[in-house]
């Protein structure tokens, strides 16, 4: 990256297992440690009770951090970004192919990358440029270039979304980076308080022992300077300004 991608942080939700109010995260991002329990979902009882039956845990924790920070703004581009996406939902189709039992429509168009940008469009009645990524172990980054450059295009919000959720016990094998079901979201507007930069290593860096966009949020409650993210032979350095 020849330049520097500048950028506000004006607000930020984050939702997880018992983890939903600003001190409660506070304290986490003091003492982080596991939650005690990853079987409850964020309350997202400002949608109907016929949409919210629609919605996974995935969907509502994406919906719970993104829709009080998209409050009385119109036309807000989106950018949702998940690595590993539905897998519940996915495990549940592939239970039912490899059972040889009549698949669901409704499953099935749920579960893919980009339903739950879907929904959000519907239910927000939202018709603004709106991205579903999944970019490995550093999607928040990826996402973050593609909010910028709305940004740079004009738009004076963007919301970026992350979420995770805990894979079935099936994929323990493969999946290892949600210790925890986790989203954050961030309302990005024009500025410079904040930039992201790229620089390459060719060593082997210690992994860090949250996922990223918990160690960002991290940096944020405690007004760090500087939060740094390795993946292959990528370094990104995130940097306050003020």
């Amino acid at each position: 990256m020849n330049q520097l991608i500048k950028f506000n942080i004006a607000q930020w939700r984050a939702w997880a297992p018992g983890l939903e109010s600003v001190d409660a995260w506070q304290a986490w991002g003091q003492h982080p440690a596991l939650p005690e329990t990853s079987d409850s979902a964020p309350d997202v009882s400002f949608l109907p009770a016929m949409q919210r039956r629609r919605l996974s845990r995935l969907a509502r924790m994406a919906f719970s951090v993104g829709w009080p920070l998209a409050e009385g703004l119109e036309q807000l581009p989106l950018v949702f970004i998940s690595r590993h996406g539905e897998t519940p939902r996915t495990f549940e189709i592939l239970s039912d192919l490899a059972a040889e039992q009549p698949l669901s429509p409704t499953q099935f168009s749920l579960s893919v990358h980009n339903a739950v940008i879907g929904l959000w469009s519907i239910m927000r009645g939202e018709t603004s440029e709106m991205s579903a990524l999944a970019a490995a172990g550093d999607g928040l980054e990826h996402g973050l270039l593609e909010a910028a450059a709305l940004l740079a295009e004009g738009a004076p919000h963007v919301l970026l979304v992350i979420a995770e959720e805990q894979p079935p016990p099936v994929y323990a094998d493969w999946i290892d980076d949600v210790p925890f079901p986790y989203a954050l979201g961030l309302l990005l507007t024009p500025g410079d308080d904040w930039q992201l930069s790229l620089g390459h290593h060719d060593g082997q860096l210690p992994r860090a022992p949250w996922p990223h966009a918990l160690n960002l949020l991290r940096a944020l409650i405690g007004a760090q300077h500087q939060c740094q993210h390795a993946w292959m032979s990528r370094v990104w350095t995130w940097q306050r300004n003020r």
